[in-house]
């Protein structure tokens, strides 16, 4: 199996794709995985809040 994979640019869906196909093993991809560090205190806030508007009734005529 390919050792060159750089897990963290992948998403789910890619990696299982690449199980499927044979490139990368469960084994490596979750040794890969425990592997990357926490960058829990590198994420940005994101705010959002939701405004019910005259668009949603647009739906409903």
């Amino acid at each position: 199996m390919s050792n060159d994979i750089d897990y963290t640019t992948l998403d789910k869906r890619t990696i299982d794709r690449l199980v499927r196909q044979g490139i990368a093993d469960e084994k490596t991809i979750d040794k890969a995985l425990k592997a990357l560090p926490d960058l829990a205190d590198r994420a940005a806030k994101v705010e959002a809040s939701l405004i019910d508007d005259d668009l949603d009734d647009e739906d409903e005529e």
